[in-house]
């Protein structure tokens, strides 16, 4: 919740990290958090909206909702992507304001501030994303497949 997720959004995030297999389907998730099938739901929909999980039929054709290590990979790639959004948003404020004006140059600042910041957190994650893939306890730099 401290990261700005909702509170059942949370709740059910935390019971999908916390199982072993990374899974479960909304029955189970309902049955854990003693909650009504429906707040699963809504918070499903928002996680999911998110990348934060993602669904897969097993093979009793339920939905089971998985959270795993590429997902926090991907859901930080979409809020770079959500920035790039407002850079474009930014950019074209400054077109339409003109660009001497101190409105413009401030959403000028905005866009490049956030232009930055967004190729950062790309990087950043294209650098780490071997973290995810390796055994706790490796050493940094090692490859998954070293002994």
């Amino acid at each position: 919740m401290a990261s700005g997720l909702p509170k059942m959004g949370a709740r059910v995030l935390t019971c999908l990290f916390t199982t072993d297999a990374g899974s479960l389907t909304a029955a189970r998730l309902a049955e854990r958090l003693q909650v009504s099938p429906a707040s699963v739901s809504k918070a499903i929909a928002f996680l999911e909206s998110q990348s934060l999980v993602r669904r897969e039929r097993d093979e009793r054709r339920r939905d089971r909702y998985i959270v795993d290590d590429e997902l926090f990979y991907q859901a930080t790639i979409a809020s770079a992507r959500a920035n790039d959004r407002l850079v474009e948003t930014a950019r074209q404020g400054v077109a339409v304001l003109g660009a001497h004006t101190p409105a413009a140059a401030r959403l000028e600042n905005i866009a490049r501030f956030l232009d930055f910041i967004s190729e950062s957190i790309v990087r950043a994650a294209e650098q780490a994303r071997e973290v995810l893939r390796t055994a706790p306890g490796t050493p940094p730099g090692t490859l998954p497949d070293e002994p």
